[in-house]
């Protein structure tokens, strides 16, 4: 399982241009700071759930990023897909 963070923040390559994040990694929507689990990447968009579960939300691909390590590791924060930040 791919836990998303490393420190820095991913799905961003050297240069600035954008790569996906897996299936299964964690990823907050920089829009409203909800922390999702990366489900699947549907046309442009990448598909998100809250880690409690429900439903699943579209979110362009420049609005998406890897969570950090403080973030993943917060205890159990965003877990009810409330904001991280």
């Amino acid at each position: 399982m791919n836990r998303g963070g490393t420190g820095e923040h991913e799905g961003q390559r050297e240069g600035g241009s954008r790569m996906a994040l897996p299936v299964g990694s964690y990823a907050v929507d920089t829009r409203t700071g909800q922390l999702g689990r990366v489900m699947g990447h549907e046309g442009p968009y990448v598909q998100l759930r809250p880690l409690g579960g429900g439903r699943e939300w579209d979110c362009a691909p420049e609005a998406v990023r890897g969570v950090t390590l403080a973030e993943h590791d917060r205890p159990r924060a965003g877990e009810d897909g409330a904001p991280v930040g």
